[in-house]
C-alpha cells in the first residue's frame, strides 16, 4: 500500500453511494468562507474626519494541498472596516498597516451595496466568497502606548502629543485637579472672577486699582 497522503479522502468514503455523497458534501462545505484572522496592510483613511474607508488585508490562515503542504493565501483588497458611529457621531480610530483582525465574509455578493450604499440585488450568485469580506477590528495585538482605559478605579484618557476639546462650552463637574502649566488661556471666569482682568479689594486706600495679574 501506498504510503503518500491522498488528502481528505478515506478509504471509507469509496463505500456506498452514501459515504460518496457525503465526502462530496464535505468537500463542497470546506470551500464557503466564513471568518478568519488576518493582518492589515494598508488603510485608506489615516486617522482624518473623512467616510469610513476600506483596508487591504493578509489572509495569515495558509491552506494545504492533498500532502499537508502549506499554500500561502495571497491579499484581499478594498475590504469595508466597521467604525463606531451613529448617525454623525463617531470614534474616529482606523486601522494600521501590522494590525491583525477579523475578516468576515457575507453570504451573498456585496459588491453593488458597497458601492451604492444602497439596496441592490448581488451583482453576481457567489456566496460566501472571499470577495465579499469585512473588517470587523482587531485582535492578537500589543500594548497600546495611547489609549482610553475604562477600568474599576476610573477612566484614563492617555496620549503620547496632546489632547485636544473642541466644543462652543466644555463643561467640567466636580473638581478639577491640573498638574503642570496651562498655556494658552486667553481668559477664564472662575466663581464669576476674570482671571485675566480681575482687581484686588483691600489695597491702600486711594483712587486705584491694582495692576492686571502678572
Amino acid at each position: 500500500m501506498s504510503s503518500l497522503p491522498i488528502g481528505q479522502l478515506k478509504a471509507t468514503d469509496l463505500w456506498g453511494a452514501y459515504n460518496n455523497v457525503t465526502f462530496a458534501i464535505r468537500q463542497a462545505i470546506l470551500k464557503i468562507a466564513t471568518a478568519t484572522l488576518v493582518q492589515v496592510v494598508s488603510c485608506t483613511n489615516d486617522g482624518g474626519v473623512s467616510p469610513v474607508g476600506f483596508v487591504s488585508v493578509q489572509l495569515l490562515v495558509n491552506q494545504q494541498n492533498a500532502a499537508a503542504v502549506g499554500i500561502e493565501e495571497g491579499q484581499l483588497v478594498d475590504l469595508p472596516y466597521v467604525r463606531i458611529q451613529g448617525g454623525a457621531n463617531a470614534v474616529i480610530l482606523d486601522p494600521q498597516p501590522g494590525d491583525i483582525g477579523i475578516a468576515v465574509f457575507a453570504s451573498r455578493d456585496i459588491s453593488t451595496v458597497v458601492a451604492t450604499k444602497k439596496q441592490a440585488n448581488p451583482a453576481t450568485f457567489r456566496a460566501y466568497d472571499f470577495s465579499d469580506g469585512l473588517y470587523v477590528g482587531g485582535v492578537l495585538n500589543g500594548v497600546p502606548t495611547q489609549y482610553v482605559q475604562f477600568a474599576s478605579g476610573g477612566i484614563t484618557v492617555v496620549s503620547q502629543n496632546q489632547i485636544t476639546l473642541q466644543a462652543p462650552t466644555v463643561a467640567v463637574q466636580g473638581n478639577l485637579t491640573v498638574s503642570g502649566t496651562t498655556d494658552g488661556i486667553d481668559d477664564g471666569t472662575f466663581a464669576g472672577i476674570s482671571v485675566e482682568t480681575h482687581v484686588h479689594s483691600g489695597v491702600q486706600s486711594g483712587g486705584s486699582d491694582t495692576g492686571p495679574p502678572v
